[in-house]
């Protein structure tokens, strides 16, 4: 079974999806992702993990773990 593009938008049908590659080619059309783009979302949530654990507290991050860990071995 094919798979879908993930975080892409989909052309609603076969004349549109020409269009925006017509746009694209010419260069009216910015929406492109770029290496840069791609390579910026994807180095998000390392980024963000470390700002998350650099704002909480001590006593929040072990509540935190505490939780994680009971739901853990709950299972």
């Amino acid at each position: 079974m094919p798979r879908r593009p993930k975080g892409q938008k989909r052309a609603a049908d076969i004349v549109s999806n020409a269009i925006k590659v017509a746009r694209r080619a010419t260069g009216e059309d910015d929406d492109a992702p770029t290496a840069k783009k791609v390579m910026d979302e994807s180095e998000m949530g390392k980024k963000g993990g470390a700002a998350r654990a650099k704002a909480l507290t001590p006593k929040k991050r072990s509540e935190i773990a505490e939780k994680a860990a009971a739901k853990r071995w709950a299972k």
